[in-house]
């Protein structure tokens, strides 16, 4: 018996996608990475058959690469050349909402637009945290990647939001971490010793998720969401990290100006005339009542009066519900989870980025490395960040659109990421969902001894290298 009938003989016919389908979708992502052809693509349904999946490609020595959508970037999700990829969006259920406690238990192929419909439909007083990624991307993926959303600036990246994990073992064997090994209830990662920690940012080398407990948040009736046009990028680090410790903010966020050209077609904006704005600050207040709205706004006010008296420009901040009418594509920031399609649907396919995590304090130096290095690369310098976890740190993400079908292109991207890498890893910037061939570049700035241990760990877990072997390549 080949290997296709064994997984179909585990799974059904119906669950097994071989060489005589298309795989082509499996084989690449939108990044510049080079396409990796899978042999074959399971469809678990159930936490047992992930389990059977494992011990079955253990036995024949085949490499596993777990996947849901297959929109992230970097080429995580891209299987070693005749690998078997894990499609684990069957795996869709909600299988509990806790109110009281605040969280939704949900299986890998959970999608953010699902979990917002179904708080919704059922009516729960609870909110989300969402990320930019498309809504139709995994909650799970995102989380295990240490990522981040809208509620990052008050409660940090979006791994502090996991209470408790189900993993299958690259062995088969299947283990709960966090609250649940030892309660009912899946309230929080502590207090046992964190061994959580072991599936957050290890890109599915050490275990395949099947449940997760994702924490929600209380959704205050009064809202508002706000634009506001600033001149210096500069003024609008400085806001960031000021309206941060404010605390009057749910979200403060800020945009380069390349991303309104775009939003308006603009395929490469390459020049800005001075008289535009240089970055778009949004901010997301709330309150329980109108009055403690209002009062958090007539902070802000005040707030942004003594910016400009410190000789930064920027315009009176708008209600995002006026940019709408100004202009129906605004709609795009008005509500989350959205699909960016200016970013993802252009017509040359290709996003990259070089995501990192750093010291706020250094954000206008690394800015000015960044947009440099775009910019002498041709490139529009885009540019996302904000403040994570109350200012401790903040996010830098630099954005590259391109066209997938050169070769010429891809391999400047590729340049160009390697040299923002660089200059941010200098101001003691880290990658975040780190691909392996920024593993492979920064791996001589890594502690030997954090690399000494990461490779004890995957020795110790899975010394056949049956999950995700081609993520952090470590001892290559």
């Amino acid at each position: 018996m080949d290997l296709i009938e064994r997984f179909q003989e585990l799974l059904g016919a119906d669950a097994v996608m071989g060489p005589a389908q298309d795989l082509s979708g499996y084989a690449s992502d939108y990044t510049e990475e080079e396409p990796r052809n899978p042999a074959l693509v399971v469809f678990p349904g159930s936490a047992e058959q992930v389990q059977a999946v494992v011990r079955l490609a253990r036995e024949e020595k085949v490499s596993l690469t777990p996947r849901v959508s297959g929109s992230n970037v970097g080429g995580l999700a891209i299987p070693p050349e005749g690998g078997v990829v894990v499609d684990l969006s069957r795996m869709n259920r909600i299988i509990d909402v806790q109110q009281e406690d605040m969280y939704a238990l949900i299986e890998p192929g959970v999608t953010w637009e699902q979990l917002k419909a179904h708080l919704a439909r059922a009516e729960i007083p609870l909110r989300m945290g969402y990320p930019l990624s498309p809504p139709d991307t995994s909650i799970v993926a995102n989380c295990l990647l240490d990522g981040l959303g809208n509620l990052s600036m008050r409660y940090g990246s979006m791994a502090d939001w996991i209470g408790g994990l189900e993993v299958v073992l690259p062995d088969g064997q299947l283990v709960r971490t966090g609250a649940p090994a030892l309660s009912d209830l899946w309230f929080a990662r502590g207090p046992l010793p964190d061994l959580t920690g072991m599936f957050v940012g290890f890109q599915g080398r050490t275990g395949i998720v099947t449940k997760m407990a994702f924490q929600l948040w209380p959704a205050p009736p009064f809202r508002q969401r706000i634009f506001i046009l600033m001149y210096d990028r500069n003024g609008a680090f400085r806001a960031m990290r000021d309206l941060a410790r404010y605390q009057i903010c749910d979200d403060v966020g800020g945009l380069s100006w390349t991303t309104g050209k775009m939003l308006f077609d603009v395929q490469r904006p390459l020049e800005r005339d001075p008289d535009e704005p240089e970055f778009f600050l949004y901010l997301d207040l709330s309150g329980a009542s109108q009055r403690e709205l209002d009062l958090r706004l007539e902070i802000l006010t005040d707030y942004l009066d003594r910016l400009q008296a410190d000789g930064f420009r920027l315009e009176k901040p708008l209600a995002i519900e006026t940019l709408v009418r100004l202009n129906p594509r605004f709609a795009k920031f008005a509500e989350f989870p959205t699909r960016l399609e200016f970013l993802v649907d252009h017509p040359g396919g290709g996003l990259s980025w070089v995501g990192t995590y750093g010291p706020m304090s250094r954000f206008e130096a690394f800015g000015d490395a960044g947009f440099a290095i775009m910019q002498r690369h041709g490139m529009p310098p885009t540019l996302v960040s904000r403040p994570m976890k109350g200012a401790h740190f903040g996010v830098m993400r630099f954005i590259a659109t391109f066209d997938k079908s050169s070769d010429e292109e891809r391999q400047l991207v590729r340049q160009m990421s390697t040299e923002i890498v660089d200059a941010g890893l200098d101001l003691g910037f880290i990658p975040y969902k780190t691909p392996p061939w920024v593993v492979r570049h920064i791996r001589h700035r890594l502690d030997p001894g954090y690399v000494a241990l990461m490779r004890r760990v995957f020795e110790a877990v899975d010394p056949d290298r049956t999950l995700s072997p081609h993520c952090w390549p470590l001892d290559d």
